[in-house]
């Protein structure tokens, strides 16, 4: 048996710089293992991890047992994500085949590029686009272009929609989950901490 050697690195990065990170140690060490513990939305982000690179995707929200499930699978040579993820996946590939008709998602958000969804996080969570633009080191005119190409993906007629589709989504996505999981911390009787 091989010698293992894992390192552990907590960063907090918005997901493109995330995405780029994983590329460029996946070009630089193929043999590395990744796993992702993030706290973006896995139906969202766990397959736009895997593809850039990453062997795994759990969310910070999922039981201390999953996150060793992850590991083990992924130092066994598997790929890792989450049971919902998996059927998921494997619903909306039986519902490709010429046989059957996909329904859209709800807002089309899988659409997005990338860098679309990091603007349209951020437009979320109550940010302008001269404060977006200046935290992407971005031009306020690229963030405009990212926001007209959301809507249009989106199919959102105006800025106002855009920005309370942006809005639900990120309370629906973030805020629920979080207060759901201080609320299971509680309840088990785990360490209390203040929000950031």
């Amino acid at each position: 048996m091989q010698a293992s050697v894992a390192e552990v690195t907590a960063l907090r990065l918005a997901p493109a710089t995330v995405w780029n990170l994983l590329r460029r140690s996946r070009l630089r060490n193929p043999a590395l293992l990744i796993l992702v513990h993030s706290a973006f939305e896995e139906a969202i982000f766990a397959e736009r991890a895997l593809r850039a690179g990453a062997d795994g995707y759990v969310m910070k929200t999922a039981p201390k047992e999953e996150l060793l499930a992850a590991i083990r699978d992924i130092l066994s040579g598997n790929i890792y994500v989450s049971r919902d993820v998996a059927m998921r996946d494997s619903k909306n590939r039986s519902e490709s085949r010429p046989d059957h008709h996909s329904a859209p998602s709800a807002i089309g958000i899988e659409k997005l590029s990338d860098r679309e969804m990091h603007v349209f996080h951020l437009l979320g969570s109550g940010l302008g686009n001269t404060q977006i633009a200046h935290s992407l080191h971005l031009s306020v005119k690229t963030i405009e272009s990212h926001r007209e190409n959301i809507k249009h993906k989106l199919d959102l007629s105006c800025s106002r929609d855009l920005v309370a589709c942006a809005k639900k989504y990120v309370e629906e996505t973030f805020c629920r989950r979080q207060r759901r999981a201080r609320h299971q911390r509680q309840k088990e009787g785990g360490p209390r901490f203040p929000a950031a």
